[in-house]
């Protein structure tokens, strides 16, 4: 026996190389793990994000139905006169009933339609108005409007309760 023998050492089979210590072989296989996680992580909410930036396709029934007789969250197509008009809002009325419908930012300056103007409006009935996509005038002609987004957080806008006080309860 030798003395290297004795001691126990041990030499590494191919040449200088040292086997890695176990911790380094423990890392290597969360670390690789982790990385592949993340990344399935950015993809999917890559993914997610394409979806909502995307506009939702629509396609609203050509035939007008009744205001009275819209169902709660669907496509509708209502046509009626022009009642009250609030900014990018107006109130549409015809022999049934009135609704408020919201044009979103293609509204705004109060340029899109006039009082006791005839319109046919396509778009969605959701919360109690119509979410306005296509505005058709008397005379046939169609305007795409822009979707104002989704509606605001029923507390406001997102941020609000950091600047506004917490309600106080009851004494």
């Amino acid at each position: 026996m030798t003395d290297e023998d004795d001691n126990h050492t041990h030499r590494p089979p191919h040449g200088d190389k040292k086997p890695k210590p176990p911790h380094e072989r423990r890392r290597r296989w969360v670390v690789l793990p982790a990385i592949a996680i993340a990344l399935t992580i950015g993809a999917v909410g890559g993914a997610g994000a394409m979806k909502l930036m995307r506009p939702a396709p629509e396609m609203a029934p050509l035939a007008p139905v009744a205001i009275s007789a819209m169902p709660a969250s669907s496509l509708v197509t209502i046509k009626g006169k022009v009642a009250e008009i609030y900014g990018n809002k107006f109130i549409l009325q015809d022999d049934s009933g009135k609704t408020l419908v919201e044009t979103g930012r293609a509204g705004d300056g109060g340029g899109l339609v006039t009082k006791d103007e005839v319109v046919t409006i396509q778009g969605r009935f959701d919360d109690g108005f119509v979410h306005a996509s296509y505005l058709i005038d008397k005379d046939g002609r169609t305007e795409a409007l822009r979707p104002a987004g989704p509606p605001p957080p029923p507390h406001g806008e997102p941020g609000d309760f950091m600047r506004k006080p917490a309600p106080r309860p009851a004494p």
